[in-house]
């Protein structure tokens, strides 16, 4: 048997997911995409795991991209089949439980589709993004083409996607495509100091919280408001917003059940 390829450390309720192919630059290949999709199902029923990390082994790549030698001789319904859903990129940008990037050194391709399917992106000082698939005579096909331009609008998307060009992480945070930016030596403390601090609150309420922000991307502004009203209200049935009140009305800390 091959040795695994994404690895996984929990640090309290926060699950760390390192994708470990470093002397590859910890490029996508079917191996890392399958255990990838292991480790998230098993993730979405452990009631101790309440946020996910997922980094790139090293200092010098978070994912290179996806591995190039695979596309070699592939024809295009080989590609497809290659393709096939659940899709990486899909399940985890429609994950319940919030899901952060910890990026370090080289965020390309597939790798920067792979951050930008999470829900927040932190970035070491060091880390370089970029979708340079057009130099090698192909688009985005991890969602490139559809989450870039909503998260640093159609400009700047069509900048990086159609020159292939890298931008340095301050440029990253500058035009949002990632939130923050850390020195290399903190990038680990720092994300799991925001992952510890969201997986601290109700799991419930977490989950209904991400799950109306992410409607927010397909719904217009009338209809997102009106699912929200319907979400608040609904968490009014739940246990621990009672808890959260009585908690705050007698100040002490809250003892969430995640009902």
């Amino acid at each position: 048997m091959s040795e695994p390829v994404v690895l996984r450390e929990d640090e309290g309720r926060v699950a760390i997911l390192t994708i470990h192919r470093p002397d590859k630059l910890n490029a996508l290949n079917q191996q890392v995409r399958d255990e990838m999709l292991e480790h998230l199902d098993a993730i979405q029923q452990d009631d101790g795991v309440g946020v996910v990390v997922v980094t790139g082994a090293g200092e010098k790549s978070f994912v290179a991209g996806a591995d190039i030698s695979e596309f070699e001789g592939r024809a295009p319904f080989d590609q497809r089949d290659a393709m096939r859903f659940p899709r990486i990129f899909d399940v985890m940008a429609s994950f319940p439980k919030p899901v952060i990037a910890m990026i370090n050194g080289f965020c390309l391709g597939g790798g920067c589709e792979m951050s930008m399917s999470c829900d927040m992106r932190i970035a070491s000082d060091n880390a370089r993004f970029g979708q340079p698939e057009i130099k090698l005579g192909l688009i985005p096909g991890g969602g490139g083409t559809q989450r870039l331009p909503r998260l640093v609008g159609m400009g700047n998307a069509m900048r990086l996607i159609l020159t292939g060009d890298m931008i340095d992480a301050q440029e990253a945070k500058e035009i949002g495509l990632v939130d923050q930016v850390v020195p290399q030596a903190e990038l680990r403390e720092k994300t799991l100091e925001l992952a510890s601090k969201i997986a601290s609150m109700s799991p419930l309420t977490v989950r209904i919280g991400k799950e109306v922000l992410r409607a927010s991307e397909r719904m217009s502004v009338a209809e997102g408001i009106l699912y929200e009203r319907d979400l608040f209200c609904l968490c009014f049935s739940t246990e621990d917003k009672a808890e959260g009140v009585d908690a705050f009305l007698n100040k002490r800390k809250a003892e969430w059940t995640g009902r």
